[in-house]
């Protein structure tokens, strides 16, 4: 699994003209799953976000987490994180999960970080959608479950 990361001071995704997500401060995440990842993978990752220390504390150090600060959290899957854009022009997306499996680990991490107290907005799994944000910092970090043996 892919996650990349952002520290946003808001943002909302909308399919059509329905706002299905919006968030105050917190993390924007764009969630990319591929053919191996496992509830493992999906556990990995809502610890290691949950936890990551990127907001500033009294002396403007990154030393908070997402709890500290009681952010939130607009997740929203993206297979487009496991394009593959080495060869020719355009990207191959083989490495992405199949929808369905990929939608059943993407809803798995996004129930993980609610049970760790997080609120938790999302997009719509599979539909096209409009993201807008704004990125605080800014703060944009990858993030991914570890690399198998």
């Amino acid at each position: 699994m892919r996650v990349l990361v952002q520290r946003c001071k808001e943002a909302q995704v909308t399919v059509g003209d329905e706002l299905t997500g919006k968030i105050e401060a917190g993390l924007m995440l764009l969630v990319g799953i591929t053919h191996e990842d496992t509830e493992k993978d999906a556990i990995y990752l809502a610890d290691k976000i949950s936890g990551l220390r990127i907001f500033e504390d009294e002396q403007e150090k990154m030393n908070l987490g997402l709890l500290d600060v009681g952010g939130a959290v607009l997740s929203v899957s993206q297979f487009t994180l496991y394009g593959d854009c080495r060869k020719g022009k355009r990207p191959s997306f083989a490495a992405a999960a199949r929808p369905d499996a990929a939608e059943r680990l993407y809803e798995t991490f996004n129930q993980l970080l609610r049970d760790k107290g997080i609120q938790v907005e999302t997009g719509r799994f599979g539909a096209m959608m409009d993201v807008t944000f704004t990125n605080w910092g800014p703060v944009t970090l990858m993030v991914e479950s570890p690399l198998r043996d």
